[in-house]
């Protein structure tokens, strides 16, 4: 009697195992993953140095609270490039350190500046889409969350960009 609640339990601890490993990310998943959280680091760090270089580069009477905007999105691209670089290490990987893409049109107006903040939180969540699709369907569900919590993030910095390029009256949607 024994014996088969034994061998009952070893086959229930073997379909565990199995269907675990049904739902783990292979190695191929596992080096896309990776470099898709290396892709975002990037962006996340890119955003870092251009909200840190927008929010000196703003004059005029609203300077203060946008300054302030812009800093505190410097200091949100920080936690996400640094979020992105704790799950590449749990991965087995390492964390790039390059920088994406800094591409500025030496516009300064404050219309401008938010309209190259609304491409560079559009090119995020790009990315966090893509590691949404990777991982979607249960292969990890710590990256498919992490990646659906970050595209909430996203969307809501986009739309906070969106209104603040809305002229004062105007509820539809700002169109780049």
């Amino acid at each position: 009697m024994l014996a088969q609640v034994n061998v009952k339990i070893a086959l229930m601890q073997e379909k565990i195992i199995v269907k675990t490993e049904d739902r783990q990310m292979n190695n191929t998943n596992t080096k896309n993953a990776i470099d898709i959280l290396n892709k975002i680091m990037e962006v996340e760090l890119a955003g870092v140095v251009r909200y840190t270089h927008y929010s000196l580069m703003v004059y005029g009477y609203n300077r203060l609270p946008i300054v302030d905007w812009m800093k505190s999105n410097a200091q949100e691209g920080l936690t996400h490039a640094h979020k992105a670089g704790e799950l590449v290490t749990l991965l087995g990987g390492h964390p790039s350190l390059n920088i994406g893409k800094l591409l500025e049109t030496a516009k300064h107006d404050i219309g401008d500046i938010l309209r190259e903040s609304l491409d560079h939180e559009k090119t995020a969540l790009e990315a966090y889409y893509e590691l949404l699709k990777l991982t979607e369907g249960g292969t990890s569900v710590l990256l498919e969350e992490y990646a659906r919590e970050m595209i909430v993030a996203e969307e809501m910095h986009l739309d906070d960009v969106n209104k603040m390029l809305r002229h004062p009256g105007d509820v539809k949607a700002f169109k780049s």
